[in-house]
């Protein structure tokens, strides 16, 4: 089998934390809802989903705290505008503010915020 046809899109991404209770708050606030919540070696994780999109969080005793550990993840919005209307009520630190660029067949905008693991979150929308 090709992996093409292997391959049927993300399944979730990983986000190790010191402070779990954090993290699962702030991603709530943008939309996310806990689907599982468990433990693995005593350490608790929690699954989070929006739309089909799964993001694993879980206890780590020393994460990495800085850029690098997960470059980012890129969120699709209908509106752009709005998402960093809510995005600035956060307080998140704005790592790019919303920016063209000339890619897919109209463009797309797109800003990027700095998540409470220091992790990068862009923000999208197709033109």
């Amino acid at each position: 089998m090709e992996w093409t046809e292997n391959i049927k899109g993300l399944q979730h991404i990983g986000i190790p934390t010191g402070n779990i209770e954090k993290t699962v708050e702030f991603y709530k606030k943008i939309g996310f809802r806990s689907v599982l919540e468990t433990e693995n070696q005593g350490l608790r994780v929690v699954f989070l989903k929006t739309g089909n999109l799964v993001l694993e969080t879980y206890e780590c005793e020393m994460p990495a705290m800085r850029g690098g550990a997960i470059d980012h993840m890129a969120l699709n919005v209908a509106d752009i505008e709005a998402a960093f209307n809510e995005a600035e009520k956060l307080d998140a630190k704005v790592l790019e503010p919303i920016t063209f660029l000339p890619f897919w067949e109209r463009g797309v905008k797109y800003f990027v915020i700095e998540g409470p693991n220091r992790e990068k979150i862009e923000f999208a929308q197709y033109m």
